[in-house]
């Protein structure tokens, strides 16, 4: 069975890097991987990510690229020379993007003598709901039936995973085989606020639909606790797998 800590992403959504390395201090024996996302990277820059890697574990950059394949794949391999271990791009940006992405990335780990970075695709963020995704997007499925369709472009187009709602993992696996990475926002223990998230589950539930990575955020940095919550997180995860 997998330590339970390498399949806990902390997300450090903080707004200046002292604040976010402060929490990853505490927590670097106890979480496998630290999430850097838009916020603190646009506010620290490849600093955020060089200091947390410093620590010990591994960073999964949350870039979000979306732009066209040259761009996106120039972006990757700027992305992959930072050393990190995980890092993505949206599906809707079509096949021959993330292709691309991939084979930048993977070119530019090579050439700085670095691991490969995982490549993953974010399928519909977890805060959209049917209304959205119907309605406002104007995509033809729910928002379950389009997370699946574009985690099988991703596939298609040599990603190792998605970035998915914890709804929608069992049929992505289904779709997609079982090697291929399931990373799971919105996960909310029972006794956190869901906040502005509206496709989530906790924990147990993640690790029972078969998430491979659990990302969680606010439950973890904004409790009183931040390593108690760690803790408690880690043991719902070992418990589920069990």
């Amino acid at each position: 069975m997998r330590d339970p800590k390498e399949r806990l992403i902390v997300a450090l959504d903080y707004p200046d890097l002292s604040a976010a390395l402060a929490v990853a201090r505490r927590l670097a024996d106890s979480a496998g991987m630290f999430k850097v996302g838009l916020e603190l990277f646009n506010a620290a820059g490849p600093a955020a990510i060089e200091s947390i890697r410093k620590l010990g574990p591994s960073v999964f950059y949350d870039s979000k690229l979306y732009d066209i394949p040259n761009t996106v794949a120039g972006a990757a391999a700027a992305i992959a020379r930072m050393g990190v271990s995980m890092f993505n791009i949206h599906a809707l940006g079509g096949t021959n993007m993330m292709a691309a992405a991939r084979t930048a990335a993977v070119g530019a780990a090579a050439e700085a003598g670095l691991p490969p970075p995982s490549v993953i695709a974010v399928t519909i963020v977890t805060s959209l709901g049917n209304t959205e995704v119907r309605g406002e997007l104007g995509l033809p499925e729910d928002a379950s039936g389009a997370a699946v369709r574009l985690a099988t472009l991703a596939r298609e187009a040599g990603l190792d995973g998605v970035v998915a709602s914890v709804r929608e993992v069992a049929e992505i696996k289904r779709a997609c085989g079982k090697k291929f990475l399931t990373v799971t926002p919105g996960i909310r223990p029972a006794w956190a606020a869901k906040a502005d998230q509206s496709r989530v589950a906790t924990p147990t539930e993640a690790i029972q639909a078969g998430s491979d990575y659990l990302v969680v955020g606010r439950p973890i940095t904004q409790s009183g606790d931040p390593a108690r919550s760690v803790y408690e997180i880690l043991r719902e995860i070992e418990a589920a797998a069990a």
